[in-house]
Formats: structure tokens, sequence, C-alpha cells
């Protein structure tokens, strides 16, 4: 017998089943073991000797594998064909030695795709394991546990409410927070266009100004509204005539089919799926053996894949949509070794696959691929030029038509920008003709600030500059969301506090570490050990000799240099200068003392030189001239029976009121569904928790009030939820009542949630269980009745489809039941023999 290990099970459930009963296939789960978090797992000083730590969720498979080992006559190691597939497979294999159970057969074994003729095939010409990869690798993960392990206990003690900092999410975070600054200093400029609605032959048509006075027009060229209303009365007194048309053939290819990088950003342009949304999606779609791998950089298909794409092309339309010959794509990837085939279907001929999410990105995974090899689009792009009889005023109309559409009858690649005039349609127009002109518009614009990053526009950023490879992508950007680095709304990026008060650190402190071209070089570094061209510790010795001194530096620097040393750096941006000549650091509540960045317990913020006299602060997140004059302290009135006054402050956590001072002060959170804050509102605030009334079967109060987490009522030490901070204050006796019912009925979960499911998904695929999402005390789950699986937090509950939810349920059914967690006392020790006899009385009286 044959032991087969894979990562995942329904990996090895499907290539167990292909191989037959002389193998055995089991699954690892991914990752066996990893560095411990804790210093001293790399060990510089002894060649970057690394200590490994086997996870303790693993156990059980490990065991599994190792009883398996014992038995087999060879291992065939068969986890995926990049370098952290060749990792795993060296971490199953480093264990199995360390217990003795390795055999004294060892193969390495890598497929593309999960079909049986590519697996059964690729049994047949197994090779050992890559020591290039592996070390790349090691150098890698030793990396990130340098920086981190170094640097966190730096910023911890230097840099309050920082959280971590990561090799490559650094740099990531800092694109997003370069991005923002760039927006905050653009300025728009005013300027204005001019265009026609023309028609002829009965087709509708806008021409541009593209001449007055004159003199040539260009976007930016009329600034003012005078001038736009001149250049408007002068297109409608003119008679303008077709001067010149020229028409101008062009040629559109296909492009290559996906890598890694490609689907991500045309997954989250076309799909609005996440980068870890995708890859998820797509791990799903390679295990059913639908699609290839689907970590690559590589843009070529398979010569016999190219061959069914062609067959598939031909039997879908006709010839004329196939090239004369088969398109080959070169690949950009600077590691041949990890230059892996292009992701594409597994059968061309199968045009779905999956339901839901799963359905969609293989639709687009197929339609991407298939045009790959489809004939080029033909189109014919027109420039058409209209002059008036004085020759002192023109306009342009531009457009394209498309001859054949070629591969665009199938596909057309996602755009992060909006479509140019050039795609407009146009009329047939010849010299000489003399369209009709029924209406002249002359319309106010401002030039926009770049546009904060999408996931689809900063993946591909960082594809760029070199920064991550592609697999890691995902991964980085989850981390800087978990992490509350940068917030994600409306598909776009936006630093946070920490987030920009990390990157401002960093640069400041650590330039050279958050460099693109040093991290892209650092890479390239990493590649060429994968390449065999470069000796991994080599490498680390260069990093580490510059990086560990320079820690040292900041850390003996007293945390007051450091602010001052930030003050300085982020002056520009928290104090922009007025234009008027004015202390842009004055503080406005007192008009005398100056403002300056401080350090506190949970971070930065500007506060008053003339402190405590002046108690003025400002988030350090409000930067500039705007945050400054509105963030004071607000006096919103006097309290009507204590007299004392109300003032509306900023904390940490956001707005909130406080009446009084020191200790003895009362202060309540301001609810972001509150509305307009008035002293009447501030006052019912303050007053919170408001008795409701008297429950009719207890005789005990029942209260509202607002929580942590959010409006609630409270009843004998049972919750019920509330929807809203009115509620709070409307919510009746009757009404109170229901809801504390409600939630007591809820199997006492009403404060955490309701036990109606959020969503039937569906009958499971294999056990036809159904499944239903539910809301828990620790987040959403799913469950089939019998196996319960937390939702992981990079999954969206919305976008769960039934066979995501069955894989989690199959995932968390094959890990066996949870532990039994009770409470942990102190080890029991034997009762003295003379203790022992009124022990057995007591119980008999018992009894």
């Amino acid at each position: 017998m044959k032991l087969v290990v894979v990562e995942s099970p329904a990996k090895a459930k499907t290539i167990e089943k292909y191989l037959g009963k002389d193998y055995r296939v089991l699954a690892s789960y991914g990752h066996v073991r990893d560095l411990p978090p804790r210093d001293g797992s790399v060990d510089p000083e002894a060649g970057f000797a690394m200590e490994w730590e086997t996870y303790a969720d693993k156990t059980r498979q490990l065991k599994a594998i190792t009883d398996e080992a014992k038995k087999a006559d060879a291992l065939i190691l068969a986890t995926d064909p990049d370098r952290e597939g060749e990792a795993i497979s060296w971490h199953v294999q480093e264990v199995l030695r360390k217990r003795k159970a390795l055999p004294a057969d060892v193969e390495r074994v890598t497929f593309n795709a999960i079909t049986k003729a590519t697996v059964t095939e690729a049994m047949k010409h197994p090779r050992a394991l890559d020591e290039d990869l592996i070390d790349a690798y090691r150098a890698r993960r030793a990396l990130d546990y340098l920086v981190g392990f170094t640097l966190s206990p730096v910023l911890w003690r230097k840099l309050p409410g920082a959280k971590s900092a990561g090799r490559v999410q650094s740099v990531s975070l800092r694109l997003i927070v370069d991005r923002e600054r760039e927006i905050e200093l653009f300025r728009a400029q005013e300027y204005w266009s001019v265009e026609a609605l023309m028609e002829a032959d009965g087709q509708e048509f806008l021409a541009r100004l593209a001449r007055f006075k004159g003199d040539k027009i260009d976007r930016l060229t009329i600034s003012d509204r005078g001038t736009a209303e001149a250049a408007k009365a002068a297109v409608e007194a003119g008679r303008f005539t077709v001067a010149s048309v020229e028409t101008r053939p062009l040629s559109r290819n296909p492009p290559p089919p996906f890598t890694t990088s490609t689907l991500q950003q045309e997954a989250a342009r076309k799909l609005g799926f996440s980068a870890s949304h995708t890859m998820r999606i797509a791990q799903a779609l390679y295990e059913d053996g639908a699609i290839t791998y689907m970590r690559t950089d590589g843009v070529q298909m398979a010569p016999e894949a190219i061959s069914a794409a062609r067959k598939a092309v031909a039997a879908r339309y006709d010839a004329g949509y196939v090239p004369d010959k088969p398109r080959h794509y070169e690949t950009k990837a600077k590691n041949a070794q990890e230059a892996h085939e292009a992701i594409r279907p597994t059968d061309f001929s199968r045009d779905r696959a999956g339901s839901g999410d799963h359905a969609r990105l293989y639709d687009l995974v197929w339609k991407r691929a298939l045009a790959s090899q489809m004939a080029s689009a033909r189109l014919e792009r027109t420039t058409a030029e209209l002059a008036d009889g004085t020759g002192q005023t023109g306009l342009r109309a531009t457009g394209q038509v498309v001859l054949f559409p070629g591969f665009l009858a199938l596909y057309e690649e996602g755009r992060d920008d909006d479509q140019d005039e050039e795609s407009r349609r146009l009329p047939r127009l010849r010299e000489g003709d003399l369209p009709a002109k029924k209406r002249v518009m002359a319309e106010q614009h401002f030039t926009q600030p770049p546009p904060r990053y999408s996931e689809a526009s900063l993946v591909k950023k960082m594809e760029e500059l070199g920064i991550g490879r592609p697999s890691t992508y995902a991964a980085i950007l989850q981390t800087l969301k978990d992490r509350g680095y940068v917030l994600l709304e409306k598909n776009r990026f936006t630093p946070e506090e920490s987030g920009r008060l990390l990157t401002a650190f960093l640069e400041r402190f650590f330039e050279r570490y958050v460099s693109y071209d040093f991290t892209a070089h650092l890479e390239d570094e990493l590649d060429d050990i994968s390449g065999g061209r470069l000796e991994w510790q080599k490498v680390l010795e260069a990093f580490w000799r510059d990086f560990k001194p320079k820690t040292v530096e900041i850390m003996e620097q007293k945390p007051s240099e450091i602010t001052a040393a930030l003050d300085d750096f982020l002056s520009p941006w928290l104090f922009p200068d007025k234009g008027d000549g004015s202390d842009a650091r004055l503080c406005p509540a007192c008009g005398e003392g100056r403002l300056a960045l401080r350090g506190g317990r949970f971070g930065a913020f500007v506060a008053c030189s003339n402190y405590p006299e002046c108690k003025f602060t400002r988030r350090f997140g409000q930067g500039g001239e705007d945050g400054a004059a509105s963030e004071g302290p607000e006096i919103l009135g006097k309290h009507p029976e204590t007299g004392q006054d109300i003032t509306r402050k900023n904390g940490r956590f956001g707005p909130y009121i406080e009446m009084g001072e020191g200790k003895e002060a009362k202060r309540a959170s301001i609810p972001k569904d509150a509305g307009e804050l008035d002293l009447d509102l501030a006052v019912r605030l303050l007053s919170l928790p408001r008795t409701v009334g008297t429950h009719p079967e207890s005789g005990n109060p029942i209260t509202a009030s607002i929580g942590r987490y959010g409006p609630y009522l409270a009843h004998d030490g049972k919750y019920a939820k509330l929807r809203s901070t009115a509620e709070v204050f409307e919510t009746g006796m009757n009404a109170a009542v229901v809801k504390l019912a409600e939630a007591a009925a809820g199997g006492g979960r009403g404060a955490r949630g309701s036990r109606e499911p959020l969503k039937m998904l569906g009958a499971h695929p294999r056990t036809e269980a159904e499944i239903r999402l539910m809301e828990g005390r620790f987040g959403p789950y799913v469950t089939d009745g019998t196996t319960n699986a937390t939702l992981p937090k990079s999954l969206a509950p919305e976008q769960l489809t039934l066979e995501e939810a069955a894989q989690l349920i199959d995932e968390r059914a094959a890990k066996g039941p949870p532990a039994k967690k009770g409470r942990k006392g102190p080890a029991r020790k034997a009762a003295p023999a003379k203790k022992k006899a009124p022990a057995k009385k007591a119980a008999a009286k018992k009894a």
C-alpha cells in the first residue's frame, strides 16, 4: 500500500477514487506546523536555525498519517505545485522522520489539475522534494518572523495603540496611505466643456468644441463661465459642415488566460468578490476538478488545452472566430519554477460548474480562457472634424464601429476607469455633410483627485511594483482589514487613524524597510533562492545586519523624542499652511497656545500647549484645518435639574457627552443613529438606564439602556435587543414584555440574536440534510442539525453559498467532536486514609 498525502479532505477523497485500492490518501488540512509565536523561534546567531512547533489542532490528522505511514510501502507527497505546497510536503516528511515513521521510499508528485488523467499521469513521474523551493519558503517565513517579532515590541513601547507590523503588509498599507495623502493635497481645478448634440441620417451624436477663436481647445482650456458662455454662443450661431473624416482600422487581441493576480482583479470588478473570497472559491473549483491550479504567474496553456479551446470555439461559433494559428502568451513571472500553467477549465466542453458564486467564478474563468484562443476583434475608429463658415470655431466627434467582434462576442476585460468618448457610436459621416444641430450644452466640471484603491486596483499596483507575490495578496489585504488599519467602504480602501500613524512611524524611522524598491528587491532575492541562484542564509544575514541595529537605535529613544519627530514629519498634513500668513498651529480654542502631536495611552492626538488651562484636543486622524475648526469641546447647555454644563467631546472611541468634572463626571456615548445632538437628547442619554415599568409577573423593574453591543432591555438578568436608539426612549410596557418573552423563548439568547435561521441554504449535496445559516453567540455559523461550523471572518454571511457551507460542515465533522471544556481545578491529591470513612458515611446518609 502506498500512502498519498494532500492538503484538503475534498482533494483526498477525489484522488483516492482515481487511484484505487492500492493507495490510501489522507489530508494534512494545510500546514501541520509553524514557527511558535515567541522569541527565539528563529536564531540569527545559529545560522537562522528555526524551531518548529506542531499545530495543536492537527494532532488527530498527524496521528492518522503517522499510523498509515508505518504500514505503507511508500510515501507520496502530492500537495499543491507551488512554494507553499512544497513546504507542506517538507513539514509532513520531517514530522514523520522525527516520529520514526518515514517509509524508505519517499516521492514528490505534482499536478496542475485534479482530473483522473492528470493525476494518474503525474504518478508516473515522481521526483524528489525541491530543496530550493523549501529554502525560499524558510527564508520568507524567517524574514516575516524576524520583522514581526523584532519590530512589534518597538511599536508597543514607542507608538501607543499600535498592534503590529508586517514586512509586506506595511508596504501595502503605505500604498493606501500615500493615495489618501494625494487626495488630501489635491486642489480641484475648474474647467468647462462645450458640446453640441448633432444628428445625421436620423442618428444623434455628440461633438465637442475643439477650436474657438481660431485656437485649439484642450480639456482644461476653458476655465470660467464667461468664456464657456461665449463659446456656447459661437457654436449656437455657427453652421457646421463636416470638414474631414478620418477612418482608421483597429485590431484588438484577446487578453491571456487568468493568472492569480488578474483573476482577483477581474472577480473584484465584475463579481464584487474580495481577493480572499475569490481564492476560496477558486480553491474549491480546483479541488472539484473544474479548473487548474489557481496560484500561478503563468499565462500559457498546455498544448492539449489550446487544441481543446480552439475546438470549443469552432463548435460554439464558426471557423471565422478561430485564428489561423494557436495563440501563445509569454509570462512576465521572474521565477520560472513558479510560472505554472494559467488558470483554465479542465474541460472546455463544460461551460458550467457548481452553483452560486462557484458558478459565477467558473463562468469567468471559462470565458477568459476560451476567449484567449479566439480571433481578434476588428474595429473602425472614426474622427470627424466639423467647422463653421468662418473657420474660427470647430467641433470634433469621435467614435468606433465594431466590424467583427471576434473574442468580444464572448468576453471583454473589465476596466477600473470609465469608458472614453472614443467608444461611442457614430453615424456614417462624409465630407461636406451638414448635420443638424439640435442642442448646445456648456457644463462646469472640476478635476478629480486620484481614486482610492479598490481591491482590484490595489492588487494591480502591488503586482506592478513587485510587492509580495500574487498568491499572498488575499492574505495581505485581509490582514490589513483584520488589524483595523484600513476600512473598506463601497469597495474602496481608506486608511484608519492607526494605519496612518503606523505608516508615518515606519516612514520616519524605518524608511528603507517600507520603501517600494527595497521590498520588490527582496522579493526578487526570494525568487532567486527558489531558482537556486542565491543561498537563503546569506539573504537573511544581509537583511538582519542592517535591520537589527536600527531597531535597537529606535528602542533607545524616549517616547517624547519619537512623538516630537513624528510631529515634525507629519506637520504638513496635521498643520497645513492656511494661505493667509497665520500660524497653522495656533490653538482655535484659547487663541494663545500652539498645537502639537501628543502620545497617549490609546494612541496619538493633537493638543494645545497651554494644557491644563486649555483642554483643546483633536483626534490624530482629523488632520488639517477642517478638523481644527470643529473638534474642540462644545457646551450644549445646562442640565435642567443639576444646572451643570453638558459638553460634547471627542474621545478614543468617538464622540461623547459629559456632565461635571473629574471622577464625579457622568458620561454617555453618542450613538451613531441618534440623529442631531441637542441639549434635550443629551439630557436623555445621561439619564439612562430608563425604567420602562414593573414586570406584571415578577414585579421587578424593566429597564432600557445602551450598552457595548447596542440598545437593549433588561429584566432579572435577562436581556432583549432593541433595534435602534429611539426604541430605548419609546418602548412601552406591553412591547417590552413581549420582547423579553420572545428572547426567553429563544433559549435565553434573545440579546444575542434570533434562533430563526438567517437563511435556508438548501440540502447538503452529500448527506441531503438541510443546511441553515444561524446567528450565534460568537458570530454566524452553519449547521445541518448535527454539526455546527463557524464562519471564518474572511467569509461574508451574505455571500455564503451552499457548497461553501457544506464544505465547512464536512471539515468540522472530520475533526471530530469538540473537546469538552470544564473549569480547570488544581490536581487532585490522594486523600488521607482516615478521611475516607467520614466521606462514605456522609454519602450513605445522603442516600
